[in-house]
């Protein structure tokens, strides 16, 4: 008789179910991964926890939930040639063709065959005790990182780095980010790890600007409003900020990102969704901006941002502000759509 084990699915309609399934055999070039965290993403939340069950795609049905699993390879089928039975491993959470000219250029995230599946989504992800990967997808994670460390560079981290490299975040500049979830967070954390000189955070939460205050990685932190603007410039000495980073994908954030960017400055929209309208000749020409949308990350600098994570001795779980065990995942997902929280976490023995 095979062995079971638990796991939580997303099956819509704002619920979480627990089952227990068959753990997975590898195959070829693929491991089986004992999971030791897997966070909670937003778009979780959004793209799969509240869409109606009879809305779904076939993709998305039946499949274990959690596409930010960390843990180590517990057994390995044949054909491998990087990753052994012990290592620590995050999953990239697209599991990319690996040969079409996306895929060869790192972005598995825009893999364009139809062989493109996203862990949680379209395929298994982690949150199970195992989780059956492709060893193409994994990318080492250094003793000096926890597990949970690794789970959040398994997105948002990097979906992060991706936007502040696209926009070139350094000691020079004062960074803007709009929108305080997880992903704001993070932003405000590896802009400070990049050494921006100053950082704002705005949010209309007060519990997500608190949380950045807390955790020191925004020198200001504000509380959206009718006068954010002229608040911002007033940080800034009326020059506006030097980057932006808008991770609220809403219309309001988005004006607000590329209105507080002073001249030649640089805006990333890294928040899904919604729309935007601003004018271009006296919000952007007249004033030589440049708006670059950002979307996940390629898997080389998911791996790069993991090594610099080592080095710098920055912490993403720092961010986690709740830790669940499995069986309390129904919770997990309930208190990640209350949006009053910072990452939230499942943790494994």
């Amino acid at each position: 008789m095979s062995e079971k084990m638990l796991a939580a699915y997303l099956p819509g309609d704002g619920s979480t179910e627990m089952k227990y399934v068959d753990v997975p055999e590898p195959g070829h070039g693929e491991v089986l991964i004992s999971t030791k965290a897997c966070t909670v993403c937003g778009s979780d939340i959004k793209g799969i926890y509240h869409r109606p069950r009879e809305q779904r795609p076939e993709t998305f049905r039946n499949n274990i939930a959690g596409h930010e699993p960390c843990g180590v390879v517990a057994k390995c089928g044949p054909g491998m040639r990087r990753f052994k039975e012990g290592d620590r491993v995050i999953v990239y959470h697209i599991s990319g063709c690996g040969i079409c000219f996306e895929c060869r250029k790192g972005y598995l995230i825009n893999c364009s065959s139809p062989t493109r599946a996203a862990y949680g989504w379209d395929r298994d992800g982690g949150m199970a005790k195992y989780v059956l990967a492709d060893e193409k997808d994994l990318v080492p994670l250094p003793d000096n990182l926890s597990y949970i460390d690794g789970a959040m560079i398994a997105c948002g981290f990097g979906t992060v780095y991706e936007g502040l490299e696209n926009i070139g975040v350094s000691g020079k500049d004062t960074v803007l980010v709009v929108g305080l979830g997880p992903v704001g967070l993070a932003a405000l954390m590896v802009a400070k790890a990049l050494g921006a000189k100053k950082t704002i955070g705005l949010d209309v939460v007060k519990e997500r600007c608190d949380i950045a205050l807390g955790k020191g990685i925004a020198d200001h932190a504000l509380i959206s409003g009718a006068d954010s603007l002229d608040a911002l410039m007033k940080l800034t000495g009326g020059r506006g900020v030097d980057k932006a980073v808008d991770c609220s994908g809403s219309p309001a954030g988005r004006q607000l990102a590329v209105k507080a960017t002073g001249k030649w400055g640089n805006i990333a929209f890294i928040g899904e969704g919604s729309t935007v309208e601003f004018a271009p000749s006296n919000d952007l020409m007249h004033y030589q901006k440049t708006i670059y949308g950002s979307w996940v990350t390629s898997i080389w600098r998911m791996e790069e941002l993991t090594m610099l994570m080592s080095a710098w001795g920055v912490h993403p779980d720092a961010l986690v502000t709740h830790k669940f065990s499995l069986e309390q995942a129904p919770e997990a997902f309930a208190l990640m759509d209350g949006g009053k929280c910072g990452k939230v976490a499942v943790v494994f023995d």
